[in-house]
């Protein structure tokens, strides 16, 4: 059974038409299978008296052919009624772009379109902002864009039912209060079985169908074989594919950045930048950027050549880190939701941060400076808060010891906010140290 989940991104196309009221249209960025489409759809039954829904996917000839003249809207109108049998009332119906990739006129048309104050208008996009999408057509200035990621882990905890576990946890964070050991057991249990699933709809769907995490990590794989077909159309060489599959390796071997050519050599620099763009502007990863100078503004003092990438679900994390089997057998599923997979499984937290923190509206920064003459400190997160900063530091295990985090505190003390070291037990204050269990990631 197909479900349409709660998704916060309905609020935002709310405030998005009771404030801009047709004096913009919206462009909805992200990866395949995120949603983008369902949300939308849900949004133009629920908001309007009508809408038409064009899906550059399966569109007629024709329908591709109306974007190449717009010197008559009116035609262009009532063809669109008449293909798709749908009656448009003027200010309160609303046309959907969607894949609007596969048809740049019509993206262009859209500066025309909002002129004309007729409808609303709402485009989806997928791998929208590749070059070969754009590059020859005039981006429409009248077009605010928004990012969809993957549910995140309250919208997870929406899905299965629960309504009440978000609204405890932000006032236990917010009163700084430990909720016990038995307690903080089932919250972790709780995130482990979001860390295996994901936040992919149809990966959650599956998963409320089936109850099994076979079938799951089944419906998972078909989102990453999606992906792969996507990277071979942008890059036939394969190696977009090969920087993307080999992101768990990278992040296991505890390197303190990505390094692509231990993947694939014998690349330009320039073509090198345009795979790992191409990759980034995706949204099926995400970008964490080492930041020179750890301050407010962190973005003006990023290296642009030295950063961590991570899959921007978790779910489709863990089933990438055992591509190499026809399926995650379900004892690795089994054993990593009773916590008792014997393996290092920090890097897999560390993933869960990055796209916690991003769905939380953060971008991605980190930071290492010299220990000694062989080794570096390394802060894993940096958060801007108003004119301070927030460090975090995330561990799996062995939390008693955070030197990475103390060293950063007394070099840049003037600097910080609040610290924070992200980790698997119950919410506690130790010095000025916040550790936070990372089911609460959202919250800081």
């Amino acid at each position: 059974m197909e479900r349409v989940f709660k998704r916060k991104i309905y609020q935002q196309l709310l405030e998005w038409k009771e404030t801009e009221n047709g004096r913009t249209a919206i462009l909805i960025e992200g990866a395949r299978r995120v949603g983008k489409s369902t949300i939308v759809e849900q949004f133009a039954k629920q908001e309007y008296e009508s809408y038409i829904l064009i899906d550059f996917n399966k569109a007629k000839k024709a329908i591709y052919a109306l974007w190449e003249d717009l010197m008559d809207l009116d035609a262009i109108f009532l063809q669109l009624q008449q293909t798709y049998g749908v009656t448009l009332h003027q200010r309160k119906s609303v046309i959907i772009f969607d894949e609007v990739q596969k048809c740049p006129l019509a993206r262009q048309a859209i500066k025309y379109l909002v002129a004309d104050g007729r409808y609303d208008y709402i485009e989806t996009g997928s791998l929208i902002s590749i070059k070969k999408n754009t590059q020859n057509i005039t981006i429409p200035s009248e077009e605010e864009r928004i990012s969809m990621y993957p549910m995140d882990y309250e919208e997870f905890r929406w899905a299965l039912g629960d309504t009440a576990t978000f609204p405890l946890l932000k006032r236990q964070f917010d009163l700084r209060m430990s909720i016990g050991d038995n307690v903080t057991r089932k919250q972790m249990q709780d995130i482990r079985l979001y860390m295996l699933v994901g936040g992919m709809p149809q990966a959650v769907n599956t998963l409320l169908d089936t109850n099994n995490l076979r079938a799951v990590d089944k419906t998972k794989r078909g989102i990453i074989k999606l992906y792969i077909e996507d990277f071979q159309k942008i890059d036939s060489t394969g190696n977009a594919e090969r920087l993307f599959l080999n992101i768990p390796s990278q992040l296991s071997n505890n390197h303190s950045r990505y390094q692509p050519t231990t993947i694939i050599k014998q690349q330009t620099e320039t073509k090198m930048a345009e795979l790992l763009q191409d990759l980034e502007q995706s949204k099926t990863t995400l970008f964490c950027y080492h930041c020179t100078d750890p301050n407010v503004g962190m973005s003006l003092n990023k290296t642009p050549n030295r950063y961590k990438m991570f899959v921007a679900d978790t779910g489709l994390f863990i089933t990438l880190c055992f591509w190499d089997k026809d399926f995650t057998d379900n004892i690795i599923y089994d054993k990593f939701l009773g916590d008792k997979l014997q393996a290092n499984l920090g890097y897999i937290y560390e993933n869960l941060i990055a796209q916690m923190l991003t769905a939380s509206g953060n971008q991605l920064f980190y930071y290492t400076f010299p220990q000694d003459e062989k080794h570096n400190y390394e802060i894993d997160f940096l958060l801007s808060r108003g004119n301070k900063i927030c460090p975090i530091e995330v561990k799996s295990s062995g939390y008693k010891t955070h030197a990475s985090l103390d060293a950063f505190c007394e070099k840049y003390s003037s600097r910080i906010s609040n610290r924070y070291l992200l980790y698997t037990k119950d919410l506690r204050k130790e010095g000025e140290t916040l550790m936070v269990p990372v089911y609460m990631t959202g919250l800081l």
